[in-house]
């Protein structure tokens, strides 16, 4: 009996072995915690029938994600943060406005070799901007500046790094299609093409 018994027992080790130690699951989600850079494209677009070339500059704020696994490492989730703040210029007059955005973005994403140690993902979603606090400076004081806010597509790409079984660090890059229309004092001058790269880091927790 023991020798049929010893073939069984390291099957079984063996199996175990080789059992994922991190794969997310369906019904498993997660929490990340981390900071993410919003960096807009150098081309931001013109105003007034090509005349002002905007400049947007970059902010990096705390950002917070939830990812909820509908199958086998593929899951839906939704990044925020905390308000970015963005200083508006046209180049070669200078600073005229700034403001304040939110980029919620829901994304369905796919992890490959989630049980290994580094683990590759890939995401397409949506992406909803809200503009607020504009304000105005420079040439445009005391003007009423007002950005639209902005549906478009998203993508998202990054890897894990296993700390634990219950944990990993991620480094990521995300893209926006962000367009908004600029007004002043309720004119339309323009669009503002901000399409930008976001990079981030993050604890993320699995439960």
């Amino acid at each position: 009996m023991k020798h049929k018994l010893l073939p069984l027992v390291a099957a079984s080790l063996a199996a175990v072995a080789a059992a994922p130690a991190f794969a997310q699951s369906a019904g498993d989600w997660t929490l990340g915690v981390g900071l993410h850079q919003v960096d807009p494209k150098s081309d931001n677009g013109k105003l007034a029938g090509g005349t002002l070339p905007l400049a947007i500059d970059s902010d990096a704020k705390p950002s917070v994600t939830f990812e909820y696994f509908v199958k086998d490492n593929l899951g839906v989730e939704v990044l925020g943060a905390l308000p970015f703040k963005h200083d508006i210029a046209v180049k070669g007059v200078g600073k005229v406005g700034e403001t304040k955005h939110l980029p919620p973005t829901i994304t369905l994403q796919y992890h490959f070799n989630s049980a290994g140690k580094v683990s590759p993902l890939l995401g397409v979603g949506i992406n909803y901007t809200t503009f607020f606090s504009e304000d105005t400076t420079g040439v445009l004081a005391g003007s009423k500046l007002k950005l639209d806010d902005s549906f478009g597509l998203a993508a998202h790409a990054g890897l894990d790094f296993k700390v634990s079984e219950k944990a990993s660090v991620r480094v990521d890059v995300r893209w926006a299609d962000i367009d908004t229309d600029v007004k002043v004092d309720g004119a339309k001058l323009g669009t503002a093409n901000i399409d930008p790269l976001v990079y981030g880091a993050s604890y993320v927790m699995k439960f």
